[in-house]
């Protein structure tokens, strides 16, 4: 994913969820759309680098858009949540993702990719559809929430939209059918993964029960140095 003339600058602050006051790097002051509606524990940081980029469509109403952040230490994360569903999208049509079987032993040009797909009550990302197999169903998570220990955690907020989504990949999983929860872990300082018990224990022990009904559970981290992409090798997962 090529995202051509991001500029740099430093944030003033980000407030109302949506808004980010940003001095870009010649001294002008933008106020910037932040497409992250979570809590963004650890990256909106006051004074921390980092890069907008620009629209010129005339109906939008911010022309900017907070991109990345430099976090301390000088790694970097995306904080534009819809690049992660891109990401995973160019990845699955590649077949750069190990996938379970038998999804995982066939051609990418012989699975049908379908977005935003209507299981039960909600709409999960991905449908990656076989002749003759059962469809596979993907939720994709972007992960951006780094504690002390060194993991990556989601989520960083409670959320019950979440969890509805793993009941519906748990119950097609039942079903015989497969189902994938891919956490995108959106920084570059991130080895493992876990479900964040301190922050929303409800969506940790759904994601038990989901791992239990047969639900797969992937991560894969980004790489930064040049077009925004998936890393070639998935990350460790820990349940605990």
């Amino acid at each position: 994913m090529y995202l051509n003339g991001l500029i740099e600058g430093r944030l003033v602050k980000r407030y109302k969820r949506f808004l980010a006051d940003i001095v870009l790097w010649d001294g002008r002051a933008i106020t910037a759309h932040c497409p992250n509606t979570g809590s963004m524990r650890s990256l909106d940081r006051p004074g921390a680098r980092v890069w907008v980029s620009a629209s010129d469509n005339p109906a939008r109403k911010l022309a900017w858009t907070w991109e990345r952040v430099e976090l301390p230490g000088g790694a970097v994360a995306s904080v534009h949540t819809g690049r992660a569903n891109a990401l995973v999208a160019e990845s699955l049509k590649a077949g750069r993702i190990t996938l379970p079987l038998p999804y995982n032993a066939c051609s990418p040009a012989d699975t049908i990719i379908r977005r935003e797909v209507q299981l039960d009550d909600s709409r999960i990302d991905f449908c990656v559809s076989l002749p003759d197999e059962p469809s596979l169903f993907m939720e994709v998570k972007q992960v951006t929430l780094r504690e002390e220990d060194g993991r990556g955690y989601f989520p960083s907020s409670v959320t019950r939209r979440g969890q509805r989504h793993l009941e519906a990949l748990t119950g097609w999983a039942r079903q015989g059918g497969v189902a994938v929860l891919l956490f995108c872990v959106a920084r570059d300082d991130v080895q493992v993964v876990c479900p964040a018990r301190h922050i929303d224990a409800g969506y940790g022990l759904a994601l038990d029960r989901a791992v239990e009904s047969g639900v797969h559970v992937l991560a894969y981290g980004c790489r930064f140095d040049g077009p925004l992409t998936l890393c070639d090798r998935p990350l460790s997962v820990a349940m605990s």
